[in-house]
């Protein structure tokens, strides 16, 4: 049995206002913002609350029969529009998908999926009240599947309301975007982020928190993930510049790591590198302040400022086919050369 979806803490007074207008509701809404603050907990919590049929000032009850289905995962007028990869990771029980599915999950919404959807609509709800759709991410919709909720979103069918999720608004059609209400998220505050963090059980909650931009739903994955917040081999390649000792392996060890992974973590830390490089304290990896500084002082601001915009460049062919070792070779060598002194710039 589920855990019964909530909001989190910083989401709570927008939640009960906005859920405050349901006699104006609009079908269609876009619940957008930074990553890993609580996108997709809001739209599922949403979703209960929607659907609850003793709500109290707007927020679900937990008891009443509707949520109790919800609370099972077997409400009838509820339907999750996700990637086969999410509902494989969120749902590893999940029965809706054959072995054949979940072996190659699809990382994008199907079309099949949207139109598995119109017997749903065509039947009256099961508890006289709100049919609810929550599709998230919305970036995974293909041209085809996004046309084809365009579609239904064009005629919308009674009694219906969509929770759409989406971290980039700008890379959806815009048609599509123009048949939503949208609803933007905000980031909680740091001190906010942390308290939940540290009820959570997560130690060092200051530099998870940093290490994921203020995201303290990504802090608390990252953190039971991992056992501290930046990569060993980041703090290997500082002692390096620095001469101290840890080259080996170095290379290795990022030969085995898809660069959409480490390329972001070397994005932080060169952004780390430009703040110290003007006297400011470090906003990503705070516990390597006192080496990070170092190597800042030792480096030119610009080699250090043309460093990360190559990186930025990189990221957007991280996910193209390349031989990862001869990749890691050169961005090694690039980046060490942008943390040398006196050295001319590119």
């Amino acid at each position: 049995m589920s855990d019964f979806p909530t909001f989190l803490p910083w989401h709570l007074n927008s939640a009960q206002q906005w859920l405050g207008q349901q006699e104006r509701f609009a079908h269609a809404w876009l619940l957008h913002g930074l990553p890993g603050i609580g996108k997709r907990e809001f739209a599922k919590a949403a979703a209960a609350c929607l659907l609850c049929e003793q709500a109290e000032q707007h927020m679900a009850c937990g008891q009443c029969t509707s949520c109790q289905w919800i609370r099972s995962g077997t409400h009838p007028d509820l339907r999750f529009l996700r990637p086969d990869a999410i509902t494989v990771a969120e749902d590893p029980q999940t029965e809706s998908l054959s072995e054949s599915v979940k072996k190659a999950p699809s990382k994008e919404i199907r079309i099949e999926q949207l139109r598995q959807l119109h017997t749903w609509f065509n039947t009256a709800t099961h508890r006289g009240g709100w049919r609810v759709a929550v599709l998230y991410p919305a970036e995974s919709m293909g041209h085809v599947a996004a046309n084809a909720l365009l579609k239904v979103l064009e005629e919308p069918p009674a009694h219906t309301v969509f929770l759409m999720v989406a971290d980039a608004p700008d890379r959806l059609l815009p048609t599509l975007v123009s048949r939503c209400r949208r609803l933007p998220l905000a980031v909680p505050a740091p001190a906010v982020a942390k308290q939940w963090l540290m009820q959570q059980g997560v130690a060092q909650a200051d530099d998870w928190l940093a290490a994921c931009g203020g995201a303290p739903v990504i802090a608390l994955e990252n953190s039971r993930a991992h056992t501290q917040a930046y990569p060993q081999w980041l703090l290997s390649w500082l002692e390096q510049r620095l001469g101290e000792g840890g080259a080996d392996d170095l290379y290795a060890s990022l030969e085995n790591v898809s660069p959409v992974d480490w390329i972001p973590a070397f994005q932080r830390l060169f952004t780390d590198l430009q703040l110290q490089a003007f006297g400011q304290g470090p906003r990503y990896y705070p516990s390597l302040a006192e080496r990070s500084g170092r190597v800042a002082r030792q480096s030119r601001p610009q080699a250090l400022a043309e460093a990360l915009r190559w990186l930025n460049e990189q990221y957007h062919i991280a996910r193209h086919p390349l031989n990862n070792k001869v990749f890691v070779h050169h961005s090694l060598d690039r980046l060490a050369l942008a943390c040398s002194a006196n050295v001319p710039s590119y």
